[in-house]
């Protein structure tokens, strides 16, 4: 293969799980958590993280600040509307990054045309002029999107796409922003607008899709064989609605079916695992089991004729091996008598990397369990780690002590010490059930309005002393979070994922609050 055809055949790698994923309802994540990650895709070989929208809130704009200064190899991108304001503040957070790229756009459909904007054809087409000139008079790098695209007139979009690389778009993003379109449809619009649009041979072509009907990534790998060379993605398909057309699916497409689809990342796919867990975790959206490339069962075989071809030969019926993405091919238990170097060759075979600060409290909490399960499967390890991730030493509301009464017989009730702002606080309730009670304790001691609409639990492995994790939403004032927390005790949990996202509410209130919002105690 020659450099230029190589070049010709690479298909960029956008990640948008920080900023486009992040506008998940409940899926908030902390300025810690938003690093961890951008440092993980930057050492996996995304090309461009778009890192956030820095005029979005005070927070976003230290995000992508610090993510800029931090990212070693990935270009770093930051949101604006097509508006001077929104330019200058994303290039106030980029500007210290190495490779800085702003990310502008307006909606060009008549539906955003007329309702949203309430622009006219001409006055949107001036808008993009305006903005995207400004954009290059401050960054080489500016990427151009026109919002709503697959539901914008065939000709307008030429038009609008022809101003843009006349003004100095280096990348040409086509979103589906709701997704509205289908595989051949996502074809014909690249492919129309490379026969349409003077030098936009000379751009990239990059392709942003959501999954209302489930075709993202089909979506995705039809617009790469007609000529686009980016996708916009985002881990475990993160993203409002049905969400993003998922990284590692495109990415895996490419590495497998290179025989249809002679394409390629510069994406490490070892790493694809450790991703995935990280961000479910800073979400608190887990992934669902059957979930492709990532979900628990995607290399389980239960079926016997199944168990029978893969014993004999793994490529009977696995396409990939679990390794290409980072499982582990060891999945012997460990238990109360492994010690650190052990548990430190356990974390490193799973992908898992952490300073000796944090070891050190992983390996106590491992111990802990240890003593609780006779053997504690790779599962329990990533359920421990992630557990550890989420309750971070800056929550505000800490769970102390919990005692819980319950059975057959009324009342069931629960006492609940939690530290506040480093201060203790008690409350007895009773409930319909243990969780019930411990959840109206918590409220007695925390003064919030938030409703729980959704509480799930999983078991992290088979058998009786299985850790359990507990899944809840709240949503207060149109904000929703999302709390995860696992343990062998699965009123423990619970309690812990109740206060998971309690915090993460405190967090949602400060990014929308002009100063620190401060805890009520209820008296």
């Amino acid at each position: 293969m020659t450099d230029t055809t190589a070049a010709r055949d690479r298909v960029m790698i956008f990640d948008t799980t920080l900023r486009d994923g992040e506008q998940s309802p409940g899926a908030t994540m902390t300025l810690n958590e938003k690093l961890a990650i951008a440092q993980l895709l930057d050492e996996m070989g995304v090309d461009i993280i778009e890192a956030g929208f820095p005029i979005a809130s005070d927070g976003d704009f230290e995000a992508v600040s610090q993510i800029a200064r931090m990212a070693e190899t990935s270009v770093i991108c930051g949101l604006a509307r097509a508006a001077k304001g929104d330019i200058d503040r994303a290039w106030a957070a980029l500007e210290h990054a190495k490779k800085p790229r702003i990310h502008t756009f307006i909606g060009t459909s008549p539906l955003h045309r007329e309702h949203q904007l309430q622009m006219d054809k001409d006055q949107v087409l001036r808008k993009i002029e305006e903005t995207v000139s400004h954009a290059r008079s401050l960054c080489e790098n500016v990427q151009w999107s026109p919002m709503d695209a697959t539901r914008t007139e065939a000709d307008y979009l030429i038009e609008t796409v022809k101003v843009a690389v006349e003004r100095g778009a280096t990348t040409i993003n086509i979103p589906d922003t709701v997704g509205y379109t289908a595989p051949r449809e996502s074809a014909q619009i690249i492919k129309d607008l490379l026969d349409n649009v003077p030098d936009l041979d000379k751009c990239i072509i990059a392709t942003h899709c959501h999954n209302d009907l489930g075709m993202a990534t089909a979506n995705s790998l039809a617009a790469v064989e007609a000529g686009a060379r980016q996708i916009e993605c985002t881990i475990n398909g993160l993203g409002e609605r049905a969400g993003n057309t998922a990284l590692e699916e495109v990415v895996m497409a490419l590495k497998v079916r290179g025989d249809i689809m002679p394409f390629h990342t510069g994406v490490d796919t070892t790493k694809i695992m450790a991703a995935s867990r990280m961000v479910a975790t800073a979400s608190g959206f887990v992934v669902q089991p059957n979930k492709a490339i990532v979900g628990k069962n995607a290399f389980a075989h239960e079926s016997g004729i199944h168990q029978d071809g893969v014993l004999k030969n793994a490529e009977t019926f696995e396409i990939m091996r679990p390794q290409d993405v980072g499982l582990s091919d060891n999945a012997l238990p460990m238990g109360k008598h492994s010690g650190r170097a052990a548990f430190r060759a356990k974390l490193k075979d799973l992908g898992i990397e952490m300073g000796d600060n944090a070891f050190q409290e992983a390996f106590v909490r491992f111990k802990t369990l240890a003593d609780t399960k006779k053997d504690v499967f790779d599962d329990d390890l990533i359920a421990l780690i992630d557990d550890e991730r989420t309750s971070t030493a800056n929550d505000r509301i800490k769970l102390k002590f919990m005692r819980v009464i319950a059975g057959t017989e009324d009342p069931k009730s629960a006492d609940v010490v939690l530290t506040i702002d480093g201060e203790d606080h008690a409350a007895t309730a009773q409930g319909d059930g243990p969780v019930d009670a411990v959840y109206k304790a918590i409220d007695d001691l925390v003064d919030h309005e938030a409703v729980l609409k959704v509480y799930s639990v999983q078991a992290v492995t088979d058998g009786i002393d299985a850790q359990a994790t507990v899944s809840i939403r709240l949503e207060e004032g149109g904000k929703i979070v999302q709390g995860q927390a696992a343990d062998t005790d699965t009123i423990v949990s619970s309690a812990r994922a109740y206060i998971i996202a309690l915090n993460k509410l405190l967090v949602r209130r400060e990014k929308t609050a002009a100063s620190n919002s401060d805890i009520s105690i209820a008296s």
